[in-house]
């Protein structure tokens, strides 16, 4: 990689304003950011909420909507406070609180977002290798080759642009929409509603709700997609980005509530606590699980597509926060020696990094769930909910939010999140 002198990024005005009507182009980014959230996380959720029990499960139900949209909305409008109309995350957190600080809060961005990319490369790789063993009754490939074919698969995907990428993540997300749905229906019948009379102690209903925060912020982030989002919104609607990605993010949590936990409801009112446990021991999505599980061919085939296109569409939205926060790192540390990097071997530099490292991973086959509670959750939430809280207080061009009761809402559950994991940790 060579390096050259690197000036810095100067003031640019913001793009004129265009109307904030609906348009096609919002329904695609909707899908998009429920396609990023609808990944790893939410196939994983219902195993984390099914050892629980249904009645923490529906006191989660009634916090995650305002949780995900809240905090989503503070996100972009952190990044659209920038004077700089081309900033992303990471120029904006170095704008706001100095060089020192944007430094360490770009490398917490890119390490809790980097892991949940190395997660699909072991999720994709596990769910084609148990449809390849138990749906079509074959000898699946080796690991190392079937891995680094599915890898490969969605790198080229990301590396044919935005246009193909949203296409592709249009492609994957309407089926899966009207899957996920049929899914949760066509589940029904099996409902076991004994567990609904499981009514846990207050000291047990408490603290399951507490260390179900960390699967569930997860489950919903669709965080690493809305710094190019924001931008986007700022290029095409200039000083109506804001209403405008306000919009977006409204319906998206909207569909992702209704969408996703009546998919989680329909799972746990299904299987055991006990099926719960094995289908973590097994590593595997729950739909995987139910495949395996029930002598049903249209979940054995559906079970496996759901988790496919769920996996490769959110895959999408995590590699672009990755990446962005990884090209910020290399960028920020050079502009901090006087230099800057020569962008096209920066970017072949960063694709064979990540093909590279998802791949090993995706070999070793690390548990999943593990990565989820203990490490990535409570980093996402870290970003996600308090960065930009911090921000309202700290910085000038955020100070018109202050003084608003979802502000409280928005720390509280976050603090909540991030201290789970010291339980975990001490547990």
């Amino acid at each position: 990689m060579t390096i050259e002198a690197e000036p810095c990024k100067e003031e640019q005005p913001i793009p004129p304003s265009r109307s904030v009507s609906w348009e096609h182009r919002d329904t695609l980014w909707c899908i998009s950011l429920f396609g990023t959230a609808v990944g790893a996380g939410i196939l994983f959720l219902p195993i984390t909420a099914g050892q629980s029990g249904f009645w923490p499960l529906l006191a989660v139900t009634m916090l995650i909507g305002p949780m995900v949209y809240l905090s989503h909305r503070a996100l972009a409008r952190f990044v659209l406070s920038s004077r700089v109309a081309t900033s992303d995350i990471t120029d904006v957190v170095e704008e706001h609180f100095g060089l020192v600080a944007g430094n360490l809060i770009t490398v917490l961005y890119f390490f809790a977002i980097y892991p949940i990319v190395l997660i699909y490369g072991v999720g994709i790789t596990n769910t084609v290798d148990s449809f390849i063993v138990n749906q079509m009754h074959l000898q699946p490939p080796p690991r190392w080759l079937l891995s680094l074919s599915l890898i490969l698969l969605m790198m080229s995907v990301m590396m044919a642009g935005e246009n193909v990428m949203l296409k592709v993540t249009e492609f994957l997300v309407y089926p899966l929409i009207v899957i996920l749905f049929g899914l949760s229906i066509y589940l029904i019948p099996r409902w076991n509603y004994a567990v609904v009379f499981e009514v846990p102690s207050a000291k047990d209903f408490l603290v399951t709700i507490w260390l179900t925060l960390p699967v569930l912020v997860f489950s919903f982030n669709h965080s690493p997609a809305i710094s190019s989002f924001a931008q986007l919104q700022r290029r095409d609607h200039g000083s109506n980005a804001v209403r405008k990605s306000d919009a977006i993010l409204r319906v998206t949590a909207s569909m992702l509530l209704v969408f996703v936990m009546f998919f989680v409801f329909s799972c746990i009112m299904c299987l055991t606590p006990e099926q719960f446990i094995e289908a973590k021991r097994q590593n595997i999505s729950i739909l995987s699980f139910f495949a395996n599980a029930f002598d049903n061919p249209v979940i054995s085939f559906l079970g496996p597509v759901v988790s496919f296109a769920a996996i490769v569409s959110s895959f999408f939205g995590h590699y672009l926060g990755a990446r962005e926060g990884m090209r910020g790192i290399i960028n920020q540390q050079a502009r901090n020696m006087g230099f800057e990097t020569n962008s096209r071997k920066l970017n072949i530099f960063i694709v064979l990094f990540f093909i590279l490292s998802v791949w090993i991973v995706a070999i070793v086959n690390p548990s999943i769930l593990g990565l989820i509670e203990t490490l990535i959750g409570p980093l996402i939430a870290a970003i996600l909910f308090l960065l930009p809280m911090y921000a309202i207080h700290k910085v000038p061009a955020m100070a018109k939010y202050k003084g608003r009761v979802s502000n409280v809402f928005v720390t509280a559950t976050g603090i909540a999140a991030v201290s789970a994991i010291f339980f975990q940790i001490l547990r």
